[in-house]
């Protein structure tokens, strides 16, 4: 295949002050829950990335000093020999594919709360983030930074920017964005300040400049710098001398960085859900920073189609096409563009379930791409795979998500494989989901899988085609994989925080009766203990039908999980939108066809809420009955030859997507294998080996 010649200007290099980016493509900063107890890890994970085109790998926030410490949340460090050692393995792994390596030197502020060093935060003016998400409250509060806390901070940046050279980045970052030190001298609700460092924006960015400044004398000649900064709040302040206080930012700094990475200032809209926003969304806060200055400038807005990138740079709005959701997604996204395999390419969908990977601490997950985040622990690869030394005869009752994934690598790996699904369509779950507001982009995992399949030899795939034990004994499979999902129960919440009993009446509904087409009478009760999106979007789909619809959630927020995912204020402002009342903290114990009866989750005070229907959205329960059905009937699979019956997605252990998608993969991975296979596990680098610290010394 050939690329196709309007995408060329995506591959064209730019210089980034004394080094150049091979192309346009540019992995932004991201968290990927890979600090530097994980360096091999975070290693082959950036590394699969410039394997597959992206021209510059950065890594996530890096800490200058031990005054910015996030934890429990996980974040690099770059304080001695051993971080220079755990970096440098990931610089030299992005350089054997051609690429550069930045560095997002990081100094959180007020906005960490230093659980491990207590060591007292540091803000300008000792304005706390009191933030609502519980992984970010605290309850010690900032101190004011005093001229020699400031100078320190200016020789931590500097000593952070000497040691990435040693470690080998080519980029090195001040970090002005996002709540963190340097955001915090900019806006005027976190900096009170009256001396050179306050007051006008003249003065708000001089913390900013002289980080800046300090990291370019620190780097020498031959490293970029790199100014990431939040301009949402800066864009809608007028200025004095420009049109918004954001303008006058830029032209103040224009001369003191070599590349702009320009980015919103709360992760609900910097990274936004496809829910909710579509792609290239930052345009209008962010395009008039290339208008302005000469510097190369790099954003996000999510970029999956090559036609939105050339639109972005044809029209001088950005220089480099950043990613993060997209680069995670399919790290190979620029050279299937470039080979002209566009068909292939593994598009986000937005769902953020990677973000919520950060937030738990752990690294990070992809519903698209199950082998992110597994490519040393694991082996995986998200492009090669092995193949089986016994080509052998598949078959997969069940074609969701998780039945597509196994079917894809099994076929990959050169097995014969049979798909069938009980429906008139592919996708399982996401044949209904897929409908519900905003969540069109997520059947990119069945449209994908779809494809690849339909380019692969000794794939067969049947539609309405429900399976019995009879059936598959005759069909005879050297494999048989079930993947026939989960369905919704009627059970309620117990004071225990545990499922407990069911509420029967005939005007009691779960989703699948949505799913069905089964409309339930209005007013209807939406009660929500599953805590993600779901009740909260089939509220509003039940909504836009045009029924009455209150929402219940025991929890103390709707759709409480979404925190995790950046949606939680994006979820209540789309209920408010669709006028839709919710109550927090009470459970369901009732109802008699008018009347629900609700118990407040601490006291059990019970009210009352008329409706004339209920949707319980709470625990799912794998579809067993073939597997039970299949097990009574162990002495005819030995008969018939079936070697292995094999359980995968929500039909082993119901979860998000994500899940589902991974458990098809790792099972196919391991089809021939004996039991589970564990994963390797990384280990620090606590001590250095002899002659490294004089090839890494630090001036």
């Amino acid at each position: 295949m050939t690329r196709d010649s309007r995408y060329d200007v995506l591959f064209e290099p730019v210089r980034i002050g004394p080094v150049t980016a091979p192309n346009r493509f540019y992995q932004v900063p991201h968290a990927s829950g890979m600090t530097n107890a994980l360096p091999r890890v975070r290693a082959a994970f950036r590394e699969t990335k410039a394997e597959g085109g992206w021209g510059v790998i950065c890594t996530g926030a890096c800490s200058i000093d031990a005054s910015s410490d996030d934890t429990p949340l996980p974040f690099a460090t770059l304080w001695d020999l051993n971080d220079i050692r755990a970096h440098a393995m990931m610089t030299e792994a992005v350089h054997r594919h051609g690429s550069l390596a930045g560095v997002e030197l990081w100094h959180g502020g007020a906005a960490v709360m230093n659980r491990a060093s207590r060591l007292p935060p540091l803000s300008p003016s000792g304005i706390p983030w009191m933030a609502t998400h519980v992984g970010f409250m605290g309850n010690l509060r900032p101190r004011v930074m005093d001229r020699s806390d400031i100078r320190d901070a200016l020789r931590w940046q500097a000593e952070g920017a000497r040691k990435a050279r040693s470690a080998g980045f080519d980029i090195v970052y001040v970090y002005a964005g996002m709540g963190y030190l340097g955001y915090e001298f900019l806006l005027p609700e976190y900096n009170h300040r009256t001396d050179e460092y306050g007051g006008p924006i003249e003065n708000r960015i001089r913390f900013v400049r002289e980080m800046l400044d300090v990291t370019r004398d620190a780097v020498g000649a031959d490293c970029g710098v790199a100014l990431r900064v939040s301009l949402e709040e800066l864009r809608a302040r007028p200025g004095t001398h420009q049109q918004s206080e954001a303008h006058e930012l830029i032209a103040l700094l224009s001369d003191h960085a070599d590349l702009f990475d320009v980015k919103m200032d709360s992760s609900p809209t910097d990274c936004s859900a496809s829910r909710f926003t579509g792609e290239g969304s930052h345009e209008p806060v962010i395009d008039f920073v290339k208008r302005m200055m000469d510097k190369p400038v790099v954003g996000v807005g999510r970029f999956t189609s090559p036609d939105t990138m050339v639109s972005q740079i044809r029209r001088g709005v950005l220089d480099l096409i950043g990613g993060a959701r997209p680069s995670i997604a399919d790290p190979f996204l620029p050279n299937k563009i470039k080979e002209g395999r566009i068909e292939e390419i593994r598009e986000c969908i937005g769902c953020n379930i990677c973000i919520s990977s950060w937030h738990d601490g752990v690294p990070v997950r992809c519903t698209q791409n199950p082998t992110a985040g597994e490519e040393w622990r694991r082996g995986w690869h998200p492009e090669r795979v092995t193949p089986a030394r016994k080509q052998e005869n598949v078959l997969i009752v069940g074609g969701g998500p998780a039945g597509l994934e196994y079917a894809l690598m099994a076929a990959r790996q050169g097995h014969d494989v049979t798909l069938a699904d009980a429906g008139t369509s592919w996708g399982g779950r996401l044949n209904f989901e897929k409908t519900l507001p905003g969540l069109a982009a997520w059947n990119r995992v069945v449209d994908y899988r779809l494809g690849r399949l339909a380019d692969l030899p000794d794939v067969s795939m049947y539609l309405e085609s429900p399976l019995g034990v009879d059936d598959i004994l005759e069909l005879a499979p050297d494999h048989l994989v079930l993947a026939t999902g989960a369905e919704w129960t009627r059970m309620l919440y117990s004071s225990l925080e545990i499922p407990v009993g069911h509420l029967e009446h005939p005007e009691i509904y779960t989703p699948d009766d949505i799913a069905a087409g089964r409309l339930p009478k209005g007013p209807v009760l939406v009660f929500d203990f599953d805590n993600y999106y779901y009740g909260g979007v089939l509220a509003e789909h039940l909504a836009g039908k045009g029924l009455g619809v209150s929402y219940v959630t025991p929890a103390g927020q709707a759709s409480a999980w979404t925190i995790m995912t950046n949606e939680l204020p994006l979820v209540h402002r789309a209920l408010l939108r669709r006028r839709i009342p919710v109550t927090t903290l009470q459970t369901l114990v009732g109802f008699d066809g008018e009347t629900a009866t609700l118990a407040q989750v601490f006291t059990g005070e019970e009210t009352r809420m008329h409706c004339r229907s209920i949707l319980i959205v709470g625990l799912r329960r794998p579809r067993g009955a073939l597997r039970q059905a299949l097990d009574l009937r162990q002495a005819d699979l030995r008969t018939a030859g079936i070697g292995s019956v094999t359980t995968i997605g929500d039909a082993l252990a119901p979860g998000a997507i994500a899940h589902a998608v991974h458990s098809g993969h790792k099972a196919a991975r391991e089809l021939g294998s004996d039991g589970r296979k564990l994963y390797l596990r990384d280990t620090p680098i606590t001590d250095c080996e002899p002659g490294f610290e004089q090839a890494h010394a630090v001036e």
